[in-house]
């Protein structure tokens, strides 16, 4: 079982022995979510599965989703019954990638392990490093795949919400880790919510920092030492990561993970929801 990261090559031994994987391609365009049906149109994993951030990965409307922001999570029940229609069922592997350096596959990475299924990795290096490694692609739609049953278990990782994340601010049993940019993060720029900022005391990790040139994971051992430098006096178990809107967040979750400390929390709202709540405060700088 795959429980965090998988290699190009370990993917392909996993198909070559016809292992029940189910691999699901997560690429996205933030600016332009209608490129992401072209996106996998034009090229994917041999028979990869589509997940969009929109339509897929976030609710709807209000009465589906379990949070706000701009990718608001959908309730667990409808997101195993779309599992369920594309063919994963509670004994599949489960490999997600994108081709965005990992902005969006980790998504579905987190919502899997929510759902209670253990058995989802990151394609390390996404889509460039299986063609690197001459994986088979295809183009065109999804192929057809027999519908399963997925049954929902207890959540293996922590959601919290904004009322907690408001409630536990400024005290040292909570540490926010901003994943957005540097710029985003000070307030100097805002192109997508309506107050520029960071919620206050949060710590800076653009969830970029955690790759390397080649778009894979940087080594266990420097992982780290990067975030033990960031976390100074903070306790690790004490991290609630968040970014924009819950979904670029995860890379530094994983990142965590990867360099051995315990499972974080993810506040899925995010900048998005936490601007949008009248009477929160909001720190630049």
């Amino acid at each position: 079982m795959h429980t965090l990261l998988i290699s190009a090559a370990e993917l392909q031994q996993l198909q070559a022995r016809g292992a029940p994987v189910t691999v699901i391609d997560c690429s996205f365009d933030l600016m332009n979510p209608e490129a992401a049906d072209t996106l996998f149109a034009e090229v994917h994993i041999a028979g990869a599965q589509q997940a969009h951030l929109d339509r897929d990965l976030s609710a709807k409307d209000t009465l589906q989703a379990v949070n706000g922001g701009r990718h608001p999570l959908p309730r667990r029940n409808l997101v195993a019954a779309w599992l369920g229609r594309i063919g994963v069922d509670n004994a599949t592997q489960v490999v997600v990638y994108d081709r965005n350096g990992c902005n969006y596959c980790g998504r579905l990475w987190w919502m899997l392990k929510w759902l209670g299924h253990d058995a989802v990795a990151v394609l390390d290096g996404g889509l460039q490093a299986w063609q690197a490694a001459g994986g088979a692609t295809e183009s065109g739609p999804a192929r057809p795949v027999a519908a399963r049953e997925f049954t929902l278990g207890e959540p293996l990782r922590e959601l919290v919400d904004t009322a907690t994340v408001s409630a536990r601010l400024g005290q040292a049993g909570q540490t926010v880790v901003d994943a957005r940019g540097a710029p985003r993060y000070r307030g100097e720029v805002e192109p997508l919510d309506p107050v520029a900022g960071h919620i206050p005391g949060a710590l800076n990790r653009p969830f970029t920092d955690n790759f390397t040139p080649e778009g894979r994971f940087k080594p266990a051992e420097q992982l780290r030492g990067e975030w033990t430098a960031l976390l100074g006096q903070h306790a690790a178990e004490s991290v609630v990561h968040q970014c924009g809107s819950g979904v670029s967040a995860v890379p530094n979750l994983i990142a965590m993970e990867l360099a051995g400390f315990s499972p974080t929390a993810l506040y899925a709202g995010s900048w998005s929801e936490w601007s949008r709540t009248p009477g929160l405060p909001c720190e630049k700088g």
